[in-house]
């Protein structure tokens, strides 16, 4: 597991007005909670966050936060952006306990789709329904991404939930749902299967007959 440390700066004052000073001058307003400490309003530089968050281990990934020298690990629990502008407007960070189990989600990361005999096959449209997965483990066992490798998928095959191969210490909550939270990742079927299932348009309504109409009344 990749290190990666943000850093940041306590701050006293808090509030809507507070926020917007802090905004106008590049700096980003945040919080720190969970553990058993108080929960903490820090700042963080805006450009520091903007880079960070083009990047995919700034969602999944345990980060070192540094605030004022003092590092602790936390994972990313909100982000706020602006409506419109390229602008985040607030974070949210969960302290992270070393010795206790967390959830959070890990993206999927499709491999070798193309080299697959589904992936070959003219016609066969590869559709992936999930793109991230809630997992489930201690903090030094968390992986930043979760890869599917799809080079013996088969026309018509189908990828549960069941079927990803997981990292050591790595479970998957919804499996101990029962069988029917098993969903599909990965389908692999022709076009024309998808695109009938998609459009296929209901049965018109016959307009009753004279004769019809009459025997109804």
């Amino acid at each position: 597991m990749s290190e990666h440390t943000i850093k940041a700066t306590s701050r006293n004052v808090e509030g809507k007005g507070a926020s917007r000073r802090l905004r106008r001058a590049a700096q980003l307003p945040a919080i720190v909670y969970g553990g058993s400490a108080a929960p903490q309003a820090i700042q963080i530089e805006h450009e520091q966050i903007w880079l960070a968050s083009h990047h995919e281990w700034f969602y999944s990934s345990i980060l070192n936060l540094d605030i004022d020298g003092k590092v602790e690990q936390v994972l990313l629990r909100d982000m706020q952006r602006h409506p419109y502008k390229q602008l985040i407007m607030h974070l949210d960070f969960q302290r992270v306990d070393a010795s206790h189990t967390l959830r959070t989600k890990v993206q999927l990361h499709f491999l070798n789709q193309e080299k697959s005999p589904a992936g070959k096959t003219s016609g066969v449209v590869i559709m992936h329904e999930l793109t991230e997965v809630e997992v489930s483990c201690l903090p030094k066992d968390l992986p930043e991404a979760i890869e599917v490798d799809l080079s013996d998928l088969a026309v018509g095959a189908v990828v549960h939930l069941s079927d990803l191969k997981l990292p050591a210490g790595v479970e998957l909550p919804a499996l101990k749902l029962g069988k029917e939270h098993d969903v599909a990742v990965v389908v692999a079927k022709h076009g024309k299967e998808e695109a009938e299932a998609a459009g296929a348009p209901e049965a018109a309504e016959v307009p009753a007959t004279k004769a019809a109409k009459k025997d109804a009344k």
